[in-house]
Protein backbone atom coordinates (compact mmCIF):
# COMPACT_ATOMS: atom_id res chain seq x y z
CA UNK A 1 0.00 0.00 0.00
CA UNK A 2 1.22 3.49 -0.66
CA UNK A 3 2.03 6.16 1.91
CA UNK A 4 0.05 8.81 2.22
CA UNK A 5 2.93 11.51 2.28
CA UNK A 6 4.05 9.76 -1.25
CA UNK A 7 4.61 11.85 -4.67
CA UNK A 8 2.95 10.21 -6.78
CA UNK A 9 -0.53 11.63 -7.72
CA UNK A 10 -3.34 9.29 -9.13
CA UNK A 11 -5.00 10.36 -12.46
CA UNK A 12 -7.48 9.77 -14.32
CA UNK A 13 -7.47 9.29 -18.30
CA UNK A 14 -10.31 10.94 -20.29
CA UNK A 15 -10.67 9.99 -24.08
CA UNK A 16 -11.03 12.70 -26.15
CA UNK A 17 -13.03 10.99 -28.83
CA UNK A 18 -15.93 10.23 -26.52
CA UNK A 19 -15.44 12.09 -23.01
CA UNK A 20 -15.17 9.02 -20.66
CA UNK A 21 -12.54 8.18 -18.42
CA UNK A 22 -11.57 4.63 -18.31
CA UNK A 23 -7.73 4.26 -17.31
CA UNK A 24 -6.83 5.18 -14.00
CA UNK A 25 -2.72 5.79 -13.43
CA UNK A 26 -0.37 7.44 -11.35
CA UNK A 27 2.46 9.79 -11.81
CA UNK A 28 5.19 11.98 -10.47
CA UNK A 29 4.21 15.58 -10.61
CA UNK A 30 8.30 16.60 -10.01
CA UNK A 31 9.02 14.52 -13.32
CA UNK A 32 6.65 15.48 -15.91
CA UNK A 33 4.56 18.69 -14.73
CA UNK A 34 2.75 19.11 -17.40
CA UNK A 35 -0.46 17.07 -18.67
CA UNK A 36 0.19 13.34 -19.99
CA UNK A 37 -1.06 12.44 -23.40
CA UNK A 38 -1.33 8.70 -24.47
CA UNK A 39 -2.24 7.11 -27.24
CA UNK A 40 -4.47 3.60 -25.91
CA UNK A 41 -7.26 1.66 -26.60
CA UNK A 42 -11.09 2.40 -26.16
CA UNK A 43 -13.57 -0.81 -25.38
CA UNK A 44 -16.18 1.83 -26.59
CA UNK A 45 -15.08 2.92 -29.56
CA UNK A 46 -13.17 -0.16 -30.66
CA UNK A 47 -10.40 1.28 -31.55
CA UNK A 48 -7.28 3.33 -30.23
CA UNK A 49 -7.11 7.31 -29.36
CA UNK A 50 -5.87 9.93 -27.61
CA UNK A 51 -6.18 9.70 -23.90
CA UNK A 52 -5.58 12.87 -21.98
CA UNK A 53 -4.79 13.50 -18.41
CA UNK A 54 -7.53 14.55 -15.68
CA UNK A 55 -8.11 14.50 -11.93
CA UNK A 56 -9.00 11.62 -10.43
CA UNK A 57 -11.59 13.21 -8.00
CA UNK A 58 -13.73 14.39 -11.30
CA UNK A 59 -17.60 13.26 -10.03
CA UNK A 60 -18.73 12.51 -13.49
CA UNK A 61 -17.18 10.14 -16.56
CA UNK A 62 -16.54 13.75 -18.33
CA UNK A 63 -13.93 16.36 -19.41
CA UNK A 64 -14.61 19.81 -17.53
CA UNK A 65 -15.18 22.87 -20.34
CA UNK A 66 -11.65 24.53 -20.41
CA UNK A 67 -11.88 28.69 -19.38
Amino acid sequence: MAKKDSKRKIIGLVSEESGERIYYTSKSSFNSPDKLTLRKYSPKLRKHVVFTETKKSLGRNEVKPKK
